[in-house]
C-alpha cells in the first residue's frame, strides 16, 4: 500500500508530509517558500522534498493546500496576493507530470478545514464551519466529510465578507470586511493607530491582561465584528460546530469567554442553546494532514 503526502504551500514555508491514514504526521519537511524566485523554482523545491520523503515509497496521492485565489477543479492556482507573481500556475499538471499520481489542489483554509473535520475540533460532527483567526481571516465548510467548494472554488472566503460598509479597509478586500476588523493584522493596525507603536495582535492582549481601557476597545471591536461573522455564517448554513483556530485565538479565555456571549446576542433566540464554538485541536499540522486528504475526497 501506498503513502499519501500533504503538502502545505505558504507565503513563508512549504511543508511537506506523509500523513498516515489515521492523520498522524510520520514525517515532516520545511522549507523557506522563496515564492518571490518565481513558482517554477518553488515548483522544483517542493517536487525535491517530495522525492526525499517519500524516499521510493510508492504515492498514491499528493494533496496541495495553498493560498486563494485558485481553481481547485483545474488546479491551478490564480494570483494570490501571498504568492506575488503566481499567475495561473498550472500546479497539480506539473506534479502529476512528474510523479503520475493523483494531485488535488486546493485553499489552505478548506485544507485546514478537513482535517479539523475529521480528526480535530469537528470530530464526529455531520456539518463542520471552520475559521481561521490569524495574519488573515479564512473560512472552510466541510459537510459530510467533503469540502464545499463553490461553483468557482470561493466557497469559505468569509473574509471579505461585508459587515460596516464605511469601515476600515485592508489589502484588496471590501471596506469594513470581516478581515479588515477580526484579523491580527487589523488588532496590529489599531493599535498602532491608538498607541502609535508597532506591535502584534500578542501585544494588544498583554495589554488587555494588564487592565489597560484601549487595548481592551480594539479587542472589544474586533470580537464584536467576529461574532456578527459567526452569527452570519450560522444564519446561513446553520452548521453543527464552529472550530475556530489561527494565532488571535490563542490569546484563551480574553477572546473566548467575550466571542461566545456577543455571538449569541445576534442569534435567533432558538439558535442560542445548540450554539457550539470549539478551539482547533491540530494547530500548525492542521495544513499538511488537510492535504493529504483531498485525494480521498
Amino acid at each position: 500500500m501506498g503513502i499519501h503526502i500533504g503538502v502545505d504551500l505558504g507565503g513563508t514555508n512549504v511543508r511537506v508530509a506523509i500523513v498516515q491514514p489515521d492523520g498522524e504526521v510520520e514525517q515532516m519537511m520545511q522549507e523557506a517558500t522563496e515564492a518571490e524566485r518565481g513558482s517554477e523554482y518553488t515548483i522544483n523545491k517542493m517536487i525535491e522534498m517530495i522525492e526525499t520523503i517519500s524516499e521510493g515509497q510508492t504515492i498514491e496521492g499528493i494533496g496541495i493546500g495553498a493560498p486563494g485565489p485558485l481553481d481547485p477543479e483545474k488546479g491551478v492556482i490564480l494570483s494570490p496576493p501571498n504568492l506575488p507573481g503566481w499567475d495561473n500556475v498550472p500546479l497539480t499538471d506539473q506534479l502529476q507530470a512528474h510523479f503520475d499520481t493523483e494531485v488535488k489542489l486546493n485553499n489552505d483554509a478548506n485544507a485546514a478545514a478537513l482535517a479539523e473535520a475529521q480528526f480535530g475540533g469537528g470530530q464526529g460532527y455531520k456539518s463542520v464551519f471552520y475559521i481561521t483567526v490569524s495574519t488573515g481571516v479564512g473560512g472552510g465548510f466541510v459537510l459530510d466529510g467533503k469540502v464545499v467548494n463553490g461553483a468557482q472554488g470561493y466557497a469559505g472566503e468569509i473574509g471579505n465578507m461585508i459587515l460596516n460598509p464605511h469601515g476600515y479597509q485592508y489589502s484588496n478586500l471590501n471596506k469594513g470586511s470581516l478581515e479588515s476588523y477580526s484579523s491580527g493584522t487589523a488588532i496590529a493596525e489599531r493599535f498602532f493607530e491608538r498607541f502609535g507603536q508597532q506591535g502584534g495582535a500578542e501585544d494588544v492582549f498583554e495589554l488587555v491582561s494588564q487592565g489597560n481601557e484601549k487595548a481592551q476597545q480594539i479587542v472589544d471591536e474586533a470580537v464584536e465584528y467576529l461574532a456578527m461573522g459567526i452569527a452570519n455564517i450560522t444564519h446561513i448554513v446553520n452548521p453543527d460546530v464552529f472550530v475556530i483556530g489561527g494565532g488571535v485565538m490563542s490569546a484563551g479565555d480574553l477572546i473566548w469567554v467575550p466571542l461566545r456571549d456577543r455571538v449569541e446576542d445576534y442569534l435567533y433566540p432558538g439558535l442560542v442553546p445548540t450554539m457550539n464554538l470549539k478551539p482547533a485541536a491540530l494547530s500548525g499540522e492542521a495544513g499538511v494532514i488537510g492535504a493529504s486528504l483531498l485525494t480521498k475526497q
